[in-house]
């Protein structure tokens, strides 16, 4: 590909145009795709940065609240991408097959499914938000502060599988750039209302403010659904209950649920893990590294997720090779990308961590915790591409059970090693991160070369 091909490649991907993912070269599918999508998810994580940066001036306990919160809400970010990614899966398939109408119907299923799950994980937030802080390991100053703060976001829940769903059928369908504005609507308002919302309400401020930038977000999405001119346009009819459709999507819903699921699980345990044996200000400073590290690491959920789609539509096609093709073709984009963030973070971890907080002993423990968490990039951009490629052939029962062995039978019981048998405390905790997900890369590469994930129906 030539400088000036490329550079129109990304204008066409920034102006958010359409193709068929199908032909053509796969350098410029990749990039048409990835563009929008490394900047949606890129968005998505903003959403916990700017919650940060506005609430750091509270202190600690609002830090720690904050943190500890998000942590709880990657189970309902799990439940959102299970489902987000069958729905995405099942469309993806259909417009490879070129039954559009198909791939509009079993989006809509999946828009059913997902309301009663949102309901559910709502109802249970606001009941349990303060047992879920002190679950975490919270004090009880910072449970009887951040009460409120939880039950305002994990009662939020619905917006949250909504708009994580919608854009999974988006990506499946091959518009990228649809997921990316909704984003931007939500991001935009979220940013403009969040100083304002906190002067008046305080720490509830922000959550309440979030839960307002995804609706609106929602709203959005919903909109170019039912009326927008993209690539699919849902009717009353496809909402016409379908159990064969919703089984469908269920098989593959489930087990990437659990998928997501066990990745979080094992966070909220590393989580708890760092407040029990660094205290309030290690629990700080390891939740603002953790915050930027999903920053830099969003954008390569993006390329993962067009590797997803390009498996799926080129499946659907028929065309086995060059569904193979686009996966290693994105996973040396990913690699490349994240040797230049694990530099960009090891080098200036101190300044990185610094805007979000002046107190000495919660910068020294985020520098740490973000230079700790830098040194595994390259490795997680391998796992994520591998296991999204399954993911998007409908094969997501083969990275749930690496997930498994990865998280939990080697992360978290490293974790309580190195933490607590090794007496190095919450370094310790990080260090078991870059290493499970070493081993996850590498396990992810054997099993994808195998290639049984050809031969996957949806």
């Amino acid at each position: 590909m030539t400088r000036n091909s490329t550079f129109q490649t990304l204008r066409r991907a920034l102006k958010g145009e359409h193709g068929d993912f199908t032909q053509g070269g796969i350098s410029d599918a990749v990039i048409l795709l990835a563009i929008p999508m490394i900047l949606e998810l890129s968005l998505e994580s903003v959403f916990a940065v700017v919650d940060m940066f506005f609430v750091s001036p509270l202190g600690q306990n609002a830090i720690a609240i904050v943190g500890l919160t998000e942590s709880v809400v990657t189970i309902v970010y799990s439940a959102s991408i299970g489902i987000s990614t069958a729905a995405g899966a099942i469309v993806a398939r259909r417009i490879g097959e070129k039954n559009i109408d198909g791939a509009a119907h079993a989006g809509a299923q999946s828009l059913g499914l997902a309301l009663v799950l949102a309901l559910v994980l709502s109802g249970l937030g606001i009941w349990l938000a303060d047992d879920i802080l002190g679950l975490m390991g919270a004090s009880p100053e910072v449970v009887a502060q951040g009460t409120n703060f939880a039950r305002i976001l994990l009662g939020g829940s619905p917006v949250i599988v909504l708009l994580f769903l919608i854009n999974g059928i988006f990506r499946g369908a091959g518009d990228a750039a649809m997921a990316m504005k909704s984003l931007w609507v939500a991001n935009a308002l979220n940013i403009l209302l969040c100083p304002f919302l906190i002067h008046l309400f305080g720490l509830e401020g922000a959550a309440i403010t979030t839960v307002i930038g995804r609706g609106t977000g929602v709203l959005y999405q919903s909109y170019h659904l039912f009326r927008g001119a993209g690539v699919l346009k849902f009717r009353r009819s496809h909402f016409t209950f379908d159990l064969p459709i919703v089984k469908s999507i269920s098989k593959i819903a489930w087990p990437a649920s659990i998928q997501f699921l066990v990745g979080s699980g094992s966070w909220i345990l590393l989580t708890r893990l760092i407040a029990e044996t660094g205290g309030t200000a290690a629990s700080a400073g390891y939740q603002i590294s953790f915050r930027i590290f999903v920053f830099f690491i969003l954008p390569a959920w993006g390329l993962s997720n067009a590797a997803a789609t390009l498996v799926g539509q080129n499946l659907g096609a028929k065309n086995v090779e060059r569904a193979e093709a686009s996966v290693w073709v994105t996973t040396k984009y990913n690699m490349g990308l994240m040797a230049l963030v694990s530099i960009l973070l090891t080098v200036l971890a101190p300044q990185i961590v610094g805007v979000f907080t002046t107190d000495p002993a919660v910068l020294g423990h985020g520098t740490t915790g973000l230079r700790i968490l830098g040194s595994g990039f390259v490795f997680y951009g391998i796992a994520m591409v591998l296991s999204q490629a399954l993911n998007g052939a409908g094969d997501t029962r083969t990275p749930t059970l690496i997930n498994i062995f990865c998280f939990w039978v080697v992360e978290t019981p490293l974790a309580y090693l190195l933490a607590k048998g090794f007496s190095m405390g919450a370094p310790g905790v990080m260090i078991s991160v870059p290493v499970a997900h070493g081993l996850m890369a590498l396990i992810a590469w054997v099993i994808f070369r195998r290639g049984a994930w050809k031969t996957i129906k949806v």
